[in-house]
C-alpha cells in the first residue's frame, strides 16, 4: 500500500493552470461559481474542513447561493463536494457521490489534474442546468486560483 500523499506531493502533480481555466470556462456557462481547495495535514472529518473551507472562502455570499467547492484532502485520500443551498436544492447527494467517484477513479490512475477537470466539467453542467448564464451580467464573483490555505 502506498502511503498518502501530501498537499506539497499534489499540488506538484497538478496543472494549476489548467484546472484555473477549466473553472473560467464552467463559469462562463452558468451563473455557479466553483473553487478547488487542497488541504494541508488535519486531524479529523474532511467534510467538516470542506464545510470550514467553503465558509472561510465565502461561498455563501454568492447572488444566487450556487457556489459549490470541491476539497481535496490527500493525506485522507478523499475528495468532498460542497454545494451552497441555490444548488443542493437542485441535485440529489447522489449528484455530488457520482462526481466524487469519477474524481477518485482519475485519481487512482494518477491523473489528478484530469480528476479534478472532470469534476469541475460535470458540476458546471448542473449548474448550467439550473442556472444558465444569461450573459446580461454573470460577474465572476469568487477567486478561480486554487485554495491552499
Amino acid at each position: 500500500m502506498h502511503r498518502p500523499m501530501t498537499r506539497r506531493q499534489l499540488l506538484s502533480r497538478l496543472d494549476t493552470v489548467r484546472i484555473e481555466e477549466a473553472i473560467r470556462a464552467a463559469e462562463r456557462i452558468t451563473t455557479g461559481e466553483i473553487r478547488v481547495s487542497v488541504a494541508g495535514l488535519f486531524w479529523g472529518d474532511p467534510r467538516r474542513v470542506a464545510e470550514s473551507a467553503f465558509a472561510r472562502l465565502g461561498m455563501s455570499a454568492t447572488r444566487d447561493r450556487n457556489a459549490v467547492l470541491v476539497l481535496v484532502a490527500p493525506w485522507h485520500r478523499r475528495t468532498v463536494i460542497v454545494g451552497d443551498i441555490g444548488i443542493a436544492a437542485r441535485v440529489g447527494s447522489g449528484f455530488w457521490d457520482e462526481t466524487i467517484a469519477i474524481t477518485a477513479e482519475a485519481f487512482k490512475a494518477g491523473r489528478y489534474t484530469e480528476g479534478i477537470t472532470s469534476a469541475i466539467d460535470t458540476i458546471a453542467r448542473a449548474l448550467a442546468a439550473h442556472f444558465p448564464n444569461s450573459q446580461v451580467s454573470n460577474p465572476d464573483e469568487l477567486d478561480n486560483a486554487i485554495d491552499v490555505t
